[in-house]
């Protein structure tokens, strides 16, 4: 072969694989997000990053722990549904989804979902569904039910969210340390 040859077969290769690279989506390979557009949203979603300049720098206080035995509601509804093997738990998500439960009647089981919306120990801070699962000749229904099992359960996570609350605030009244003043 001769050079020009080699030189054309190389051309025809490389554009061939520059055309069909060019078919696919461009993805940066730093994984960088990309950068909003409107500079008012960008120095907004700065400020709730801490991002920027600051001149006379304050110190770091305590911030928000992202985990479960931090937050008194979470708690309470992971004890009060103990008694109930759990399908899928999400901190991060604010969600408990258990498993089916039956306790007699192997045809009927219920499901309990809880939403958190707040981690402030509030009546509407979270959501609670029930579930109901009727089985007839292996054919099963769902169906979401309202019930008075609902507003238990809901006023037991409650009402322990409250005590823990309550412990835990003892619990950091004891731990914080007093001054002590030296004679001079």
């Amino acid at each position: 072969m001769s050079f020009n040859k080699i030189i054309k077969v190389f051309l025809i290769v490389f554009c061939t694989s520059i055309f069909l690279n060019s078919c696919t989506k461009f993805e940066s390979p730093f994984g960088k997000p990309p950068i909003e557009p409107d500079a008012r949203k960008r120095a907004q979603e700065n400020v709730r990053q801490g991002k920027g300049i600051q001149i006379f720098k304050q110190k770091k206080k305590g911030g928000d722990f992202l985990f479960a035995s931090s937050n008194p509601m979470w708690k309470a509804a992971l004890d009060t549904l103990s008694f109930m093997s759990l399908a899928n738990v999400d901190y991060g998500g604010g969600i408990i989804i258990t498993d089916w439960y039956s306790e007699e009647n192997s045809n009927e089981a219920i499901k309990i979902t809880i939403r958190f919306l707040s981690n402030e120990i509030r009546a509407d801070g979270m959501s609670v569904n029930l579930h109901k699962r009727t089985c007839k000749n292996n054919n099963c229904v769902v169906k979401e039910v309202k019930s008075d099992l609902i507003f238990e359960v809901k006023d037991k996570i409650l009402r322990r969210a409250a005590i823990y609350k309550i412990e835990d605030d003892k619990g950091n009244k004891k731990t914080k340390s007093k001054k002590k003043w030296k004679n001079k």
